[in-house]
């Protein structure tokens, strides 16, 4: 897990950076868990660009993750640690005594030929899985179930990693890497330690390219544009706009809160900052 700077021999070189990938194992997904990925443009099923900014880029296919950590009492070893086209993380193939084979993300310090396991009485140790009622206060965590059962949803990302503070009736308090602190039913199941390749905050693209690859388009200035493109669109030279900063179908982009009232909001105790 590193960084790899170049030599600015070109322009797009200057501030380019990427991973070493020296944790990274194995180059090939497991084939049974391999499944393709249809890459949708930006376009819903009427054809309509309902996400700007998306296209082209590389083919990558999906990797089955277990995110539920459902096999209870089966140990397994760690086989390979490898690369995942669909996420800042890096994943974990896991060989369990039953002979199945299950990808998870791979925490920081998880090695090959590691052993893990989840379930109810599991070691408290990194990559293993239990209930939130079982883990000690303090501890880091991550893949952290929201309902029990449901399968982890929240701190799957690169460097992610929340923190176990209190435990109050049936319910544990969290605080997330936003800042947020949260009510989780004590039932949910997380997993211990915090999620791997940390230097992924640090890569800078470098260049235009580099994001096309990942299907990314080019993002246009509304102010660039003309009246009938962009509701900030026109002016004699340049302008700053004219009125208050709208997307391109007029909705108000600052300046108040787009968050819409949930069911969860009530469990909540500090949002973040």
């Amino acid at each position: 897990m590193g960084v790899k700077n170049f030599k600015p021999t070109t322009p797009s070189l200057r501030f380019r950076t990427v991973s070493t990938f020296e944790e990274i194992t194995r180059s090939r997904p497991w084939k049974a868990l391999k499944r393709p990925l249809h890459h949708t443009g930006g376009r819903d099923a009427h054809g309509h660009n309902t996400a700007k900014h998306r296209g082209g880029g590389n083919k990558t296919a999906y990797r089955i993750i277990d995110f539920k950590r459902e096999k209870a009492g089966i140990s397994a070893r760690v086989e390979s640690i490898e690369y995942d086209p669909n996420r800042s993380a890096r994943i974990a193939l896991l060989s369990y005594a039953d002979g199945e084979k299950r990808y998870i993300l791979a925490p920081l310090g998880l090695k090959v030929a590691d052993r893990v396991s989840s379930g109810t009485g599991s070691e408290i140790r990194v990559g293993n899985a239990l209930p939130l009622a079982e883990i000690p206060l303090g501890t880091s965590i991550h893949n952290i179930e929201m309902r029990p059962g449901r399968g982890g949803q929240i701190v799957r990302s690169a460097g992610g990693a929340a923190q176990l503070l209190a435990k109050e009736g049936s319910q544990a308090r969290l605080r997330l890497p936003s800042g947020e602190v949260r009510l989780i039913p004590l039932g949910c199941q997380a997993t211990i330690g915090q999620v791997g390749n940390l230097d992924h905050e640090n890569i800078s693209l470098g260049k235009a390219g580099a994001s096309r690859w990942r299907g990314i388009r080019p993002h246009v200035r509304g102010v660039a544009q003309n009246p009938h493109d962009h509701p900030m669109g026109g002016g004699e030279g340049k302008s700053s706009g004219g009125r208050h900063p709208c997307s391109p179908t007029g909705v108000l982009a600052k300046g108040y809160k787009t968050r819409k009232r949930k069911a969860s909001d009530r469990l909540i105790l500090k949002r973040r900052g």
